[in-house]
């Protein structure tokens, strides 16, 4: 059987792909120091002889026995709440993390997927994003240790295909949603539903005019997929590009979950996206992917997912 790493693995978007891969016939090794990630998203996968996992900071040596035909690096904090809260971690897995992955890589002739983000566009000047714009990122602001992360992540992922001939992917992951988040993630969906479905007063940043592009889990596991398996080397914009304002969204979550919560504004946090779309041109192109779950139906999903976990 075909065997993968997924660094990262007991997170939101990580545990999404062990089941992808262990669903698709691989042998999946997991890697997680948990730092964010949780035993509760992988705990179905324990007993399964495919399925292995390692507690492990993966900014110090990584060692995995046996062959490895993949690895997708997929460690690091990802909502602003997290990367905040672990500002050194965040820019420690996006450098030394990557590094020592694509190191491993390296030593198994293993096919290299980095888990990029749109954030790598900061607050674009370019609407929707394309995968040829350089992006608009303040590298000394709060929100600095996540987005420089990631660029340089992609800058050492192309340093190695160039230099070694690794054979790398990027994906650059646009706003993900599903089952598997976090109550207390700090992203808007997860926010809204949550106190939603508690009766509290809904938080909007700003006037909620900024906009995001939500993209249901189910389809960005398919999309990443999907480039693993490509020839690609170059960026991929893997996302959805339904544009919502975070107003619009926060009232179309209230009138899904039947609420009765009022919405409340708070100033809008330091270097905050005004807007955010991915341009997936390429990604029809290349992959023959696009997102196939509308967004009622994945907010549905997870609405549910929410409120079977707030009774825990």
């Amino acid at each position: 059987m075909p065997r993968v790493l997924i660094t990262g693995g007991a997170g939101f978007l990580g545990s999404h792909l062990c089941d992808k891969f262990i669903g698709n016939g691989y042998d999946v090794i997991c890697m997680d120091n948990l730092i964010t990630g949780s035993p509760d998203n992988i705990a179905h996968l324990m007993g399964n002889a495919r399925f292995r996992f390692i507690h492990h900071d993966v900014t110090e040596y990584m060692y995995v026995d046996g062959d490895l035909d993949a690895i997708l690096h997929f460690a690091s904090p990802a909502s602003p709440l997290d990367y905040l809260r672990y500002p050194i971690q965040t820019l420690k897995v996006g450098s030394l993390g990557t590094h020592k992955a694509l190191g491993l890589a390296k030593a198994k002739k293993a096919r290299f997927l980095i888990a990029s983000t749109s954030e790598v566009y900061g607050d674009p000047l370019v609407h929707p994003q394309q995968e040829e714009y350089w992006g608009n990122v303040n590298p000394v602001g709060s929100r600095g240790v996540y987005d420089e992360a990631k660029r340089f992540s992609e800058a050492i992922t192309m340093a190695y295909h160039r230099y070694h001939g690794l054979d790398t992917r990027i994906v650059r992951i646009f706003n993900t949603y599903g089952p598997k988040m976090r109550i207390e993630d700090g992203r808007a969906i997860p926010a809204f539903m949550s106190q939603g479905l508690l009766g509290e007063p809904i938080t909007v940043f700003g006037d909620g005019s900024q906009t995001r592009s939500i993209c249901y889990v189910d389809d960005l596991v398919e999309g990443i997929y999907r480039l693993l398996l490509s020839g690609e080397n170059n960026p991929v914009n893997i996302g959805n590009p339904d544009e919502i304002s975070m107003l619009d969204l926060a009232k179309e979550i209230i009138e899904i979950s039947g609420s009765s919560s009022e919405i409340i504004f708070k100033s809008l946090p330091e270097d905050d996206p005004k807007v955010r779309q991915p341009d997936i041109t390429k990604a029809k192109h290349i992959l023959g992917w696009e997102p196939k779950v509308q967004r009622r139906e994945g907010l549905l999903k997870t609405l549910e997912y929410f409120r079977m976990a707030l009774k825990k």
